[in-house]
């Protein structure tokens, strides 16, 4: 029987699908003129593949939002039957299907975050989240990390640390930057995990108390920083967070739009640590992006205030049906085939054992680190002083050592995540334990070219 990818194959067709592409769609953090999109013809479970026959493991997930794979049938049934009998109704019906997932998704939310405010992603739930505390404190300004990302949208790119944020921070949105805990390289000359999270969070506080406590409304911080480099937090750090925002009055909110729904072995990271926040934004994994959907975890606290007081915010498909009823049957997948745990499975005994091997044998590895199925490689020139392969924000030719590594991975039929000096293994949490094999050994191939750029010991 031929494969799918095989059957897809239809040089003519790819063509025709780019030649569209190019005519008419703007594409998201891209010059126009420059890029060259990949025409997808099909996919499925951890592989998507063109309409030239090849296919590709996804060691992307896409956007780090596949948590369930490609055409899980039992979404993609549920989408159908949802169409059959209800495609849309406005956000102020109460809809049985939307009922159950705000039901479902706060069932598996830490604590008592037991009601669910629906956007369509994750940098409108970040922008409600930050409504939301800003109304419930009557304060203004937000903390948000350096190593991070939340969103494009208004508030939500102010808060982003990384430098998509630099061409649109106006410098008035409230927001402060911090410092957040990074041992390999550490801003507090630290040299032990428990220092980085003493320091961390002195500076932190230290901070809070400059900008005047009575001025803040909230902290914001991916459980697990995503993009900007999977750093997984020290013991007691998000503790030590919630306990500084509970001294101050300060709304404590995690971002867990990326971090969500099994990526790291647990529904959500911040379970490892135990740490409730007040606020909880979601997206991506909930239902894996087959619909948009993201949303707000909410405490019943903060759910007071807008108890007879109006929530001055909301949007046309906020709970839409067929969003929904994806969440909804996702959420029933996870639990029926284990989804969740198969995450933590294969991050702790097949991703993670392989990573710090191929470390080992690689000059051009200078850390691994990472949780479940969310892992990172830091790409070093010299694993001694831990100099990054590219500088920060590197581009053109700046950035050509990881753009042959790049290359290198799809031309071995993988397709990786990497964002500055750093490639990032995000496999769906489905993935085999075969499948996860396979893309190791393709990532190991490939880094014999990012070698090429390091110094060897």
């Amino acid at each position: 029987m031929t494969p799918p990818f095989a059957a897809a194959a239809d040089p003519g067709t790819g063509a025709a699908v780019k030649a569209a592409d190019r005519a008419h769609v703007f594409h998201s953090w891209s010059a126009q003129a420059v890029i060259d999109p990949m025409a997808v013809a099909g996919a499925e479970g951890s592989y998507f593949w063109d309409y030239d026959g090849n296919r590709y493991l996804d060691f992307s997930s896409q956007l780090v939002n596949t948590n369930i794979g490609h055409q899980h049938p039992k979404v993609v049934a549920a989408i159908q039957e949802q169409a059959a009998r209800l495609c849309t109704i406005a956000p102020g019906f109460a809809v049985d299907v939307r009922s159950e997932a705000a039901r479902l998704i706060a069932e598996v939310t830490p604590g008592d975050l037991d009601q669910v405010f629906f956007t369509n992603g994750g940098a409108e739930a970040v922008e409600n989240a930050v409504r939301m505390a800003r109304l419930h404190t009557g304060r203004h300004k937000v903390f948000s990390a350096y190593r991070s990302y939340h969103g494009s949208t208004s508030t939500a790119i102010n808060l982003t640390g990384d430098p998509r944020r630099w061409p649109s921070d106006t410098g008035s949105a409230g927001v402060v930057h911090f410092w957040g805990p990074y041992l390999y390289r550490s801003q507090f000359h630290a040299t032990s995990e428990e220092q980085e999270c003493e320091r961390a969070l002195e500076h932190l506080e230290q901070l809070v108390a400059f900008e005047g406590p009575q001025s803040v409304a909230a902290i914001i911080l991916e459980s697990v920083v995503g993009t900007a480099g999977i750093l997984v937090p020290p013991a007691g750090y998000l503790a030590g967070v919630r306990e500084i925002c509970d001294r101050y009055g300060i709304v404590f909110i995690l971002d867990e739009v990326m971090s969500g729904f099994g990526r790291t072995g647990a529904w959500f990271a911040a379970d490892h640590w135990g740490v409730v926040p007040d606020l909880l934004t979601f997206a991506k994994g909930v239902n894996s992006g087959y619909v948009p959907l993201g949303g707000v975890a909410i405490s019943p606290e903060i759910a007071a205030t807008f108890a007879t007081r109006p929530y001055p915010g909301g949007l046309t498909y906020s709970g839409h049906p067929l969003a929904c009823a994806s969440a909804v049957a996702t959420i029933n997948a996870m639990r029926e085939e284990r989804i969740v745990e198969n995450a933590a499975a294969i991050g702790e005994r097949i991703i993670g054992p392989a990573l710090r091997d191929i470390a080992a044998r690689h000059a051009s590895v200078g850390e691994v680190r990472g949780l479940g199925v969310f892992w990172a490689l830091d790409l070093v020139k010299d694993k001694a002083t831990h100099e990054p392969l590219v500088p920060y924000n590197a581009a053109g030719a700046d950035n050509a050592p990881m753009a042959e590594f790049a290359a290198a991975c799809k031309k071995g039929g993988l397709w990786p995540f990497v964002n500055m000096n750093r490639t990032h293994v995000v496999p769906p949490c489905t993935v085999t334990e075969a499948e996860a094999k396979e893309g190791l050994a393709a990532l190991d191939e490939a880094l014999t070219v990012a070698d090429r750029y390091a110094v060897r010991g």
